[in-house]
């Protein structure tokens, strides 16, 4: 054996001590005994369970340092998807231009911090500063246990959505001057509602309207909606757009729609089909008053009723019993809670209209003449429904009212079951029932872009008088279920009051729709409850502004 080598036996394992050193000596016992020595007992185990403080703060102070210093990788990498988070941060500084960056984080709520961001916007020699607020959240990294900022695009901006990116340039469109039918300026900050309209107005008239783009700091959507302008370094040249709509009944839609959550109107003149107003207030940012697909309970009776009137079943003032319940092809249907039933020989439709009876309607659904498609013929022919093909000036949904069998059928007579409507065809739909006549509602005139405007063969006269009187006395008369929402409105008025029921919701959702003269409204109020409680007195306080 070498000199200066011993050899000792512990616990019957050799262990070499070489020349009477103690740190090899400390090494091997330390393995022996599962000691603490760097890397001899294997990573420490990830951490779990919410982040501190501590862990809050670091890892916010990281990813700001990183992202002011335009390192797009690192301050992705402080992030829970790094690979999206770099996508968009890298376009941050190369796309959009912005340098310069400041970011000053406010107090911690839990894990969520919010901060403010000031930086500069720089194209083509011109610059401005930029200027907002968002916030982002602290999570637990799911299989490291490191504190990660939880990626969303919001953390960027405010209005970032999933695969968006900001970009400086020349504006996609000129900007627009929009005004209403009596010249009066549109502006998303007067009128919040209609920011995404004006959006959509700008990218597909722009360049009709006679103006020149500017350079702007945008939003570029992923799903290919407009562009959002955030930041104009120089003005373009503004050409002027005329709309159909009324600034003042406008205004009034938006502060209706305001008093109830998740709420869409349409306002617009029966003798033209020009709209007059179009509101929304919801948390999705949606147009849903012109794009939404739901059930509009029963304010589709208006065509239930027309049906049963031009194909002789009944009419006005005929036989249209209100039983408790319905049946049809082994479904039971109820009416409304409180709802008196009226077997009588003095039930009559126009009864069963104000009273808005489910059975009496779902009761003669299966006479003759009627078949499976007669609702969709009476909705397409006669109101220019689900066809497909109108041409509002913007996107729109004009309703689906398909063939149905079984309890679909019955179920679509008291709209629901696969009946999809919005509160522009409902305000539609009032206008040709009280005129007789289909006339396509646009907000930007036809002779703009010569486009062609849906048509319809209308009503007969006679259904469309007694449709008419019918929503009269739905608004006017007990026991009517739109006398509340519109007492008080002067002029010839009318209406027709809506529940429609939703899987999986306990509160239906609201449905109201009206007239006042030659002013036809809509609304409906997602989860609003009976169409009075909500949708209600949103139209009536849309048609008391169009006096």
């Amino acid at each position: 054996m070498s000199k200066g080598v011993k050899v000792a036996v512990i616990g019957g394992v050799f262990a070499v001590m070489v020349g009477g050193a103690g740190y090899g000596a400390y090494n091997i016992m330390s393995a022996l005994n599962g000691g603490g020595a760097t890397g001899a007992a294997g990573p420490a185990p990830a951490r779990s369970g919410p982040p501190s403080a501590e862990e809050v703060e670091e890892t916010t102070a990281k990813f700001f340092a990183a992202w002011e210093k335009g390192r797009a990788a690192q301050a992705a990498a402080y992030t829970n998807n790094d690979a999206a988070a770099e996508r968009v941060l890298t376009s941050y500084g190369k796309e959009a231009h912005i340098t310069g960056v400041k970011i000053t984080p406010g107090r911690a709520s839990g894990a969520t911090v919010p901060f403010s961001v000031k930086a500069k916007v720089s194209y083509g020699g011109k610059s401005k500063a930029l200027d907002y607020r968002t916030e982002l959240t602290v999570v637990r990294g799911l299989t490291t246990g490191k504190a990660l900022v939880d990626w969303q695009p919001t953390v960027i901006h405010p209005e970032l959505k999933r695969d968006d990116t900001l970009v400086t340039g020349e504006a996609a469109s000129p900007p627009i001057e929009a005004v209403d039918r009596d010249g009066t300026v549109l502006t998303k900050e007067k009128y919040p509602s209609l920011g995404l309209v004006l959006d959509t107005l700008r990218e597909k008239y722009g360049d009709k309207a006679g103006g020149e783009p500017g350079i702007e700091l945008s939003i570029r959507h992923a799903d290919e909606s407009p562009d959002t302008s955030l930041l104009t370094l120089a003005k373009g040249r503004a050409g002027k757009l005329e709309t159909t709509l009324s600034a003042s009944v406008q205004a009034a839609a938006e502060k209706a729609v305001k008093q109830h959550d998740q709420s869409s109107v349409v306002a617009l003149k029966p003798s033209t089909g020009e709209v007059l107003a179009v509101a929304n207030h919801r948390d999705d940012a949606w147009n849903a008053a012109f794009e939404g697909k739901v059930a509009p309970g029963s304010t589709m009776k208006i065509i239930t009723a027309a049906m049963l009137i031009d194909n002789g079943v009944t009419s006005m003032n005929g036989p249209a019993p209100c039983p408790p319940t319905a049946t049809w092809q082994s479904q039971t249907f109820k009416n409304l809670t409180g709802l008196e039933p009226d077997e009588s020989a003095n039930a009559t439709l126009a009864n069963g209209f104000m009273r808005s009876c489910n059975t009496a309607f779902i009761k003669l659904v299966d006479e003759d003449p009627l078949t499976d498609a007669s609702l969709t013929a009476e909705a397409e022919e006669r109101f220019g429904l689900g066809r497909g093909d109108w041409k509002t000036g913007i996107t729109s949904f004009d309703g689906s009212v398909p063939a149905a069998t079984g309890p679909d059928r019955a179920a679509g007579a008291i709209g629901q079951g696969q009946v999809q409507m919005n509160p522009l065809n409902m305000a539609s739909v009032t206008a040709t029932a009280i005129t007789g006549e289909f006339r396509q509602p646009y907000l930007v005139s036809p002779e703009l872009d010569g486009r062609q405007l849906a048509t319809a063969e209308g009503l007969r006269a006679s259904t469309a008088a007694q449709l008419k009187e019918m929503m009269r006395m739905t608004a006017t008369r007990a026991p009517g279920t739109a006398v509340q929402a519109m007492s008080g409105i002067p002029g010839d008025i009318g209406a027709k009051t809506g529940s429609a029921e939703v899987d999986g919701k306990a509160t239906s959702d609201s449905w109201f729709t009206g007239f006042r003269d030659d002013v036809a409204a809509a609304a409906m109020s997602q989860q609003g409850g009976h169409g009075g409680d909500a949708a209600g007195p949103i139209v009536a306080a849309v048609l008391r502004a169009s006096g």
